[in-house]
């Protein structure tokens, strides 16, 4: 009987496991975690607006920039249905 390999987890998930966090996630974590150049980090987030989540962006320190989603497009709809 053949095993069933578990699903790999792919690099729109992990960036957006990242942004769930409480601290958010910087372009750098983002690019070290999935090998992405910053321009393509910065174009995920624009789409991941572009889809309906809110992403809020927050200046840690001097130059650290942190962003996190605050909501998601469900959470939108289930606001708007109340």
């Amino acid at each position: 009987m053949p095993t069933a390999k578990p699903k790999k987890q792919t690099k729109s998930a992990t960036v957006i496991a990242l942004l769930n966090r409480s601290k958010g996630a910087s372009i750098d974590e983002i690019c070290n975690a999935t090998k992405w150049q910053s321009h393509s980090a910065r174009a995920f987030l624009t789409g991941l607006r572009k889809k309906g989540s809110v992403i809020t962006r927050e200046q840690c320190g001097e130059e650290e920039t942190t962003y996190r989603i605050t909501q998601t497009p469900d959470q939108k709809a289930e606001q708007a249905a109340s």
